[in-house]
């Protein structure tokens, strides 16, 4: 059996929506299209599953940061990568940034900026 074939049960064979468990005793539903599968084909059967940090990190909505090499590690201070790059807001002349994989993978990344000085935020698609 292929590893999509083993947790195919979990799952509509309509639209592929996560089937919800909570419908009843002898069928669990779709919340979307409505499709009923039979609760025994479900009985029984384990799942199980692998949480990274970075699985985390994308639940809570953390921004990645850096820490830089050379500088003492504080367990309060995060330290962001640097651009010499004026802030439209208030023209400070540094800019903080970090980088996200938004969009698919043949597609750049997305820059967000800080200012350090006003907290101006912004995003620039590259």
């Amino acid at each position: 059996m292929a590893f999509c074939e083993a947790r195919d049960f979990l799952f509509c064979g309509m639209c592929g929506t996560l089937l919800s468990l909570k419908s009843s005793m002898h069928f669990v539903s779709c919340p979307l299209c409505g499709f009923k599968r039979s609760a025994r084909e479900i009985e029984g059967k384990e799942t199980w599953y692998t949480i990274t940090a970075e699985d985390i990190r994308r639940e809570l909505r953390l921004e990645p940061f850096v820490i830089m090499e050379d500088a003492p590690i504080h367990d309060d201070v995060v330290q962001r990568a640097t651009v010499n790059e004026s802030c439209p807001q208030c023209h400070n002349p540094q800019l903080e940034y970090y980088t996200k994989q938004l969009r698919s993978a043949d597609e750049g990344q997305t820059v967000f900026y800080e200012c350090p000085k006003c907290r101006h935020k912004f995003a620039v698609n590259t």
